[in-house]
């Protein structure tokens, strides 16, 4: 029996097939609004509801956690115990990325997860008893595959064909530029692709996802999401400034100038958070220009994700390009990409067929709690990279190359994402009547 279902019992496979039952709860929300209020990552714990969602979370993860060790035939033993203190500090980074200050000034709960977990590994030695629930790699592939559910299509059309270009174009061309850039810096071939799908798309979910599909070490990826993070606080406040100086020199229109300094601001700064925060300093309009942009360029991760994965597929024991059969490549490709890609498929049928009852709504229940499933799960999964991390590594010579090459690469985003906002929002859409 066990060498029948050995195709489909590895890692890839059991954590999109653990992540369906989540998808399923996650898309009865809209019927269900009790679900959107149970799975809920609480602010405080001040309150009785807040601590059943914290026990359902809780139970939710451990389920998920004894059936995959179970179907990967991993040991079971000391699970509970490790669980406990990995999903502690999961729940103390999240509040904490609750505060509103924090929240604010867009660090997210993953941020504060890689700190606890590194100030466990580096101050105390991890004792045998932690280790078993220590499984970053397993966290962070159900939280991609979650992920894709809040990626609609819906997003595309309601950008238009100015914003859908734009993405494209600063998309495909700053990532390549990242990826040169981050290459003659000497960055390892896949910590450079995860750094430049965070500078180019989203921030810490393309990193997340890119990562997954990769496999970059996770001293590396770690570090990318921190400098993610922390680069973009001074963009929320670098970005208006520069916006409100330089966009009025390229137009007089006020309606036309909002749209480009929105497109800008949505397509630079890599936190949806920041995207909010940065462009509500400018005005209304830019503010929901800007939050489209953002939108439709994260629909674009996994279209990222699946190009590496072939790219990565298609490469030999040389590391040289060939042409292998489709059989080679389905064998390489990441299954939880698959995963990812469907579970946006899914969604986005179920909300324009008018499936979910809320289809009409801007924030969709049945997305937010996958949106939910997908923190919660990244947030654990960087407890367990925090505890394989040792500091000196974050400070080694090749993450100052790291570091470097994103300085490099943000700054050629934020000129050619200007060029591409004022050609797109201020030449074609007013020429053209988009």
């Amino acid at each position: 029996m066990k060498n029948f279902f050995k195709p489909i019992l590895v890692e890839d496979w059991v954590v999109t097939l653990l992540a369906i039952p989540l998808l399923i709860l996650a898309g009865l929300a809209g019927e269900y609004p009790t679900i959107k209020s149970v799975i809920a990552i609480p602010s405080t714990l001040a309150t009785a509801d807040a601590w059943i969602s914290v026990g359902a979370l809780f139970l939710i993860a451990l389920v998920v956690l004894y059936i995959g060790n179970r179907l990967l035939y991993r040991p079971l033993r000391g699970l509970f115990w490790s669980f406990v203190v990995v999903f502690a500090l999961s729940l103390l980074a999240q509040l904490i990325a609750k505060i509103p200050c924090v929240k604010y000034y867009g660090f997210e709960a993953v941020f504060f997860s890689v700190i606890f977990g590194l100030i466990v590994r580096n101050c105390i030695r991890i004792p045998e008893w932690l280790k078993p629930a220590i499984q970053g790699e397993f966290f962070i592939k159900i939280g991609v595959v979650c992920l894709g559910a809040t990626i609609l299509f819906r997003d595309f059309v309601t950008s238009g064909v100015a914003g859908i270009l734009q993405a494209c174009i600063v998309v495909s061309g700053v990532w390549m530029f990242a990826f040169w850039l981050s290459r003659r810096a000497a960055v390892e071939e896949r910590a450079a692709m995860t750094l430049a799908s965070g500078v180019t798309i989203c921030g810490v979910s393309a990193c997340i996802a890119t990562g997954g599909v990769t496999k970059v070490q996770e001293r590396y990826l770690s570090y990318i999401i921190s400098v993610v993070l922390i680069v973009a606080v001074p963009m929320i406040y670098l970005m208006p400034l520069l916006a409100k100086w330089i966009v009025p020199l390229l137009t007089e229109d006020v309606a036309v100038q909002s749209e480009i300094m929105g497109a800008w601001i949505g397509g630079t700064i890599d936190t949806t958070s920041g995207v909010a925060a940065a462009s509500e300093m400018v005005g209304d309009e830019a503010n929901k220009t800007a939050m489209i942009v953002k939108a439709t360029q994260n629909v674009l991760i996994g279209v990222v994700a699946f190009c590496i994965a072939t790219y990565l597929a298609s490469k030999g024991g040389n590391g040289r390009l060939h042409r292998p059969s489709v059989r080679l490549v389905w064998e390489k490709f990441p299954k939880f990409v698959v995963g990812f890609i469907v579970a946006s498929l899914v969604f986005s049928l179920l909300q324009s067929n008018h499936i979910f009852p809320d289809w009409e709504a801007k924030k969709l229940a049945e997305t937010s709690v996958a949106k939910t499933f997908s923190t919660f799960f990244f947030s654990l999964a960087f407890v367990c990279i925090g505890m394989d991390t040792r500091l000196k590594d974050i400070v080694s010579r090749e993450n100052r190359n790291i570091l470097y090459a994103f300085l490099g690469a943000q700054c050629f985003n934020i000129v050619v994402t200007l060029l591409v906002a004022w050609l797109m929002f201020g030449v074609v859409k007013p020429a053209l009547a988009w």
